[in-house]
């Protein structure tokens, strides 16, 4: 495959021209070379010719990528750190895997067919490459999917992933993740990733260099961040509005119809407050799930222990249940789950596709494999995955759940009781 880019024009798309510049420390870089507004703007060239981007390109474009897909689970820095080490930030690197013979290419160094896989099997469908692997050297496009990959790898198996194997793994695949030929590699990367951070703790970031309305200029920040009608359909809406608590609480907040803000938290990562929750919670146990038992109050208290109400997410987990896209599809198609479609993972965004298709998956762990099961395994098995029950072992799941219930349940119940179906 031979590309050339001269111009950062070539390989971006205008929007994302847009939020490059809107970034502080990019537009100031570019103004000190003599770039301008409007213009196309030069990329950078090492002695061969060969065009990278700067430390302070990597970390806008880093930037702009984890909050326009990412929000609330990944860190730029750790994209960053793995794009310095890879390929030096070179955006038309390529090195052959004589090994595993695959090509790995980009920024990120992502191989094609994984690209392939993240957009086929995973539902990453923002970049559609499929067909065309050179667009994977493009800037955003291959950071996109470099930060994919992260994310899948930092839930792998169903379980919570160390820095340490994600990053072993990103290198030489799940099976090198402890294997002695991918040490080297995280050692360089906690050297990098220690000077691209040397002012603050490692694990957290800082983006008020980055203008929110320079993110906004996608369809997956500004407006459908900010506000409920823009993820939400209109009857869901009307739903919502007719809760008489949800009521309550817009209304003294100052929400009219039509232009509902999320809560935001100090980062600008928008959240659902309890009493949402619990009513959107409610609304699906309602329409969908009256029959099968399933309690609204276990739900939101799902929710409350997965995302910590985060509408995106936290951590791996996607969406306000952490339901990934393969199990969504899997229970659309395979079990019949079709009140809200899913054709990607942005999908599992919006807060009442997410609580759909949670109810869903809980109520199938209340008869995994043909038996009626307990409240603890359900709970267990939707934080850890059905093959990872231990009642011994995992009690943490269990504790940590019945903590987040007491915020939901009626507080004339019996506070020793626990109900899930």
């Amino acid at each position: 495959m031979s590309v050339s880019y001269k111009y950062w024009d070539d390989c971006v798309e205008s929007e994302d021209m847009k939020s490059m510049w809107m970034d502080a420390e990019v537009r100031k870089e570019w103004d000190d070379v003599g770039e301008t507004m409007g213009q196309k703007v030069h990329l950078s060239q090492d002695p061969d010719g060969e065009p990278y981007i700067t430390e302070v390109e990597m970390k806008a474009v880093a930037k702009i990528v984890v909050h326009r897909h990412f929000d609330s689970q990944l860190d730029p820095d750790v994209i960053c750190a793995i794009a310095e080490i890879s390929s030096g930030r070179q955006i038309v690197a390529q090195q052959y895997d004589r090994k595993n013979r695959e090509m790995r290419i980009g920024i990120m160094q992502i191989v094609p067919d994984i690209a392939e896989w993240l957009v086929r099997e995973m539902g990453y469908r923002n970049y559609n490459i499929e067909g065309d692997p050179t667009l994977l050297y493009r800037p955003f496009v291959n950071v996109y999917f470099g930060a994919a990959y992260i994310k899948w790898l930092s839930c792998y198996d169903g379980k919570d992933r160390s820095e340490e194997f994600v990053i072993r793994a990103y290198k030489g695949g799940i099976k090198k993740a402890t294997h002695k030929s991918t040490k080297d590699y995280f050692q360089r990367y906690l050297s990098v990733k220690q000077i691209l951070t040397p002012s603050r703790e490692q694990g957290t970031y800082d983006n008020n260099s980055l203008s929110l309305e320079g993110l906004s200029t996608r369809t997956k920040a500004g407006e459908e961040w900010t506000y409920w009608d823009s993820r939400v359909s209109p009857s869901d809406m009307e739903e919502l509005w007719n809760n008489p608590d949800v009521l309550k609480e817009w209304t003294k907040s100052g929400e009219r119809h039509g232009r509902v803000r999320f809560s935001h938290n100090k980062e600008n990562r928008p959240y659902l407050s309890r009493v949402e929750v619990k009513a959107v919670a409610e609304i699906i146990i309602s329409r969908y799930f009256s029959s099968r038992g399933v309690q609204s109050t276990a739900l939101a208290a799902l929710a409350e222990v997965v995302s910590m109400r985060f509408v995106n997410g936290a951590r791996a987990r996607t969406g306000l249940m952490g339901i990934d896209y393969p199990t969504a599809v899997w229970l659309y198609k395979d079990l019949g789950c079709r009140a809200y479609e899913v054709k990607s993972v942005d999908d599992l965004y919006n807060p009442f596709v997410s609580m759909y298709f949670g109810a869903a998956y809980l109520s199938w762990l209340s008869e995994y494999e043909g038996r009626q099961r307990s409240h603890e395994f359900i709970v267990q098995a939707y934080l850890g995955g059905p093959e990872n029950v231990n009642i011994q072992e995992t009690g943490p799941f269990w504790n940590r759940f019945q903590e987040a219930l007491s915020y939901y349940e009626d507080s004339k119940k019996d506070s020793g009781s626990c109900y899930i179906l």
